[in-house]
Order: C-alpha cells, then sequence, then structure tokens
C-alpha cells in the first residue's frame, strides 16, 4: 500500500491482458461488450492521439495485435485529416466526446496532458485508463480526481514506465520506506525540447551544455509538458516524495544529436545510492526516443485491469 499524499492507491504487478470482441465496419459499436470478460476474445483499444507514438500503436496492434489478443476500437487525433488513408474510415472517432460508443476495454492517451485534464475523469468512468501523458499528474486536483475515478468504478488508472529505468526498483524502495531521496536529470539536444515560455527561445549549434532549470518535478511538468513524463513516472513510482519531492534537471546538449539521456539517482539511509544512466536513441527534434516506443508496447500488453486502483507498468 502506498500512500501519494492524495488517497490511497494499491500497486501491483504486470500481468496478461482480459479480451474484448471486434467487429469491423460498424462503427458505433466496434466492440461487443457483453463478450468483455470472455477470456479468449481480445482487448479491445481506443488510442487518443495520432503522433508518432500513436501512429506505432495503431500499426503495432494493426500487425501484431491478433496474436497477443489486442485490436482497435477507435483512433482519434485532434486533426482529423491525418488519419485519411492510414486508419479505416470506421475506426476513426471524429468526436472524443462520443467514445463511450465505441465501448472499449482500455483508452490510451498519447497526444497532451490537457486532454487528460478534459476527458480522463469521463474515461475511467467507463474503461480502464492508460495515460501517456503523466506530467498531468502534477497537477493535484486532478490526480485526486483521477484516483477517486478510478477507485469508484473499478478501473485501473495505467503509468507507463515509458524511458523510466527501474521504475519498479524505486517503487520498491518507496514501500518498504527505505526511498529517501530521488534526482532525474534528462539531457536532449535542444531541438527535442517542447517548452512553454521562453526558457529555451534561442540556441546555437555547438553552444555545448545548457541547464534549463533545475527544481521539483511539480514545478517541471507544466514547464515541459511533453518532455518530462518519465520524471512523473517517477514521481508516481516514488508515491512518499511525490511530484514535489522527487527532484529534475533538463539539460539541452548540442553534442546529443543521436540519442537522449535519462541519469536517476536514488538514495536511502546509510549512504546507500543507485545511480543509473539510460541512453535512448533518437532523431534530431525527436521528443521521444525509439526504445520508448516498445516500452509502450509491452506496457500496453499488459493492461487487463487491475481493480480501482493506479498501476505503473
Amino acid at each position: 500500500m502506498i500512500n501519494f499524499g492524495l488517497c490511497r492507491s494499491n500497486f501491483v504487478l504486470c500481468a496478461l491482458p482480459l479480451c474484448a470482441s471486434f467487429r469491423l465496419g460498424d462503427p458505433g459499436k466496434v466492440c461487443d461488450y457483453r463478450k468483455m470478460a470472455t477470456k479468449s476474445s481480445p482487448l479491445c483499444i481506443g488510442i487518443v492521439g495520432f503522433g508518432h507514438l500513436g501512429q506505432y500503436l495503431v500499426e503495432r496492434i494493426i500487425k501484431d495485435g491478433a496474436p497477443v489478443g489486442l485490436t482497435l476500437a477507435f483512433v482519434w487525433n485532434r486533426n482529423p485529416e491525418k488519419l485519411k488513408g492510414l486508419v479505416p474510415d470506421e475506426l476513426v472517432l471524429s468526436n472524443l466526446s462520443f467514445f463511450a460508443d465505441r465501448q472499449c476495454d482500455v483508452i490510451v492517451e498519447v497526444c497532451h496532458p490537457q486532454v487528460v485534464k478534459e476527458f480522463g475523469v469521463h474515461f475511467l468512468s467507463h474503461s480502464h485508463f492508460m495515460v501517456g501523458s503523466p506530467s498531468a499528474l502534477a497537477d493535484h486536483d486532478l490526480n485526486v480526481k483521477l484516483r477517486q475515478a478510478a477507485q469508484l468504478n473499478g478501473k485501473t488508472l495505467y503509468i507507463p514506465s515509458g524511458a523510466l529505468w527501474g521504475g519498479q526498483d524505486i517503487q520498491r524502495l518507496n514501500d518498504s520506506g527505505a526511498l529517501q531521496g530521488l534526482f532525474i536529470r534528462m539531457s536532449k539536444h535542444p531541438s527535442c525540447f517542447r517548452l512553454t515560455g521562453d526558457v529555451l527561445s534561442e540556441w546555437k549549434e555547438g553552444e555545448g551544455k545548457r541547464v534549463l532549470f533545475r527544481g521539483s518535478v511539480a514545478e517541471l511538468c507544466p514547464l515541459a509538458p511533453n518532455n518530462v513524463n518519465t520524471m512523473a513516472a517517477a514521481a508516481v513510482a516514488a508515491g512518499k516524495l511525490g511530484f514535489h519531492g522527487v527532484q529534475g534537471e533538463i539539460v539541452s546538449d548540442t553534442a546529443l544529436s543521436d540519442y537522449h539521456v535519462v541519469e536517476v539517482q536514488a538514495t536511502g539511509p546509510d549512504g546507500f545510492s543507485v545511480h543509473t544512466v539510460r541512453r535512448n536513441p533518437a532523431r534530431l527534434g525527436a521528443v521521444t526516443g525509439s526504445a520508448t516506443y516498445n516500452s509502450f508496447w509491452n506496457s500496453l500488453l499488459v493492461c487487463k485491469g487491475h481493480g480501482g486502483r493506479v498501476y505503473l507498468c
């Protein structure tokens, strides 16, 4: 049992997915709700967002979903024109407010924290919800509302580990009371940052490293909502420290043209410490490193529902 300073939530380890049936050609009833509890039927997934990560998940479900028990319920994107020719018309959801008509098992958000804020509670009233933008949980009120909605409706709020290495180890330290401090540094080429305000308004090639911000993850999330989801996942795992207790730093480094670097420093009693460094291959301008895509896929495979709780996967 972990106390996040917000409400109480059980954390459990990953399992294999439950399923629901799929009927192509009936856009209003793509999934047959009556068969959702049938273990031999596929898990029906709704994808919210069609950026690089959303496209990857849609393509992966279409290509590899059947053998692992996954199928698509719908795909939504803020600009529906982007879906034409890439997503079958019967799977396109033009108005996200009508998501419940598709009666899917799991809704996966991979677009922006604002969608979590506007629809997260509504999603949890019908489906399990995988938050691809956990930086949204830095909002205390929203965090509480999502947890309460999951508990009230018996649904699971899934937090994918993404680029976080050792999330379960951090969680175990937190559970045992041995986690005293957690610091995360994310270093990327300046073209890979999507920041609010003028923190990185100008930069020049060859300038090297520049610390853009250092402080609590609670402060970092609104500054870089699309870049610090790894830190947000860590703040969820380190529940006793929370978003205000976990410290983070973002660094612009023009030398990082081929990968992102994520460093995690966990500390405990009697001088205990663990320092990990993860290099995630990434193209120039890419917000998400390439290894994170497969991490999201692996997280999706375990979203079968674990009751009214939060689940780090």
